[in-house]
């Protein structure tokens, strides 16, 4: 699966497990490394960088913007494989 399919299908089925919510694509030309996806729900938020699968390649700066933006809120990896665990984590996350 190509990750722009991917990212679009995530899209959805966030709007559909979180009502309401906003998921908007975040520019890596403008910061490089920042994850793919902003996802702002009631008063919390996520960014999620989207990977076609699990052994795709990084890009220079992700591992980091990934971990420093979950130590302020949620923040993973998400590709095919890890999709539900990551989803069902974010469930959790945003109904703390």
């Amino acid at each position: 699966m190509l990750e722009s399919k991917f990212q679009a299908d995530l899209k959805k089925e966030l709007e559909k497990r979180f009502p309401g919510c906003i998921v908007t694509k975040l520019d890596s030309s403008y910061i490089q490394g920042i994850p793919d996806l902003l996802v702002l729900w009631r008063d919390k938020w996520a960014v999620l960088e989207c990977k076609k699968n699990g052994s795709a390649k990084k890009q220079p700066n992700q591992e980091y913007y990934v971990e420093k933006m979950n130590e302020m809120s949620f923040s993973k990896f998400i590709y095919p494989e890890n999709k539900e665990e990551v989803l069902n984590d974010l469930q959790q996350a945003f109904t703390i």
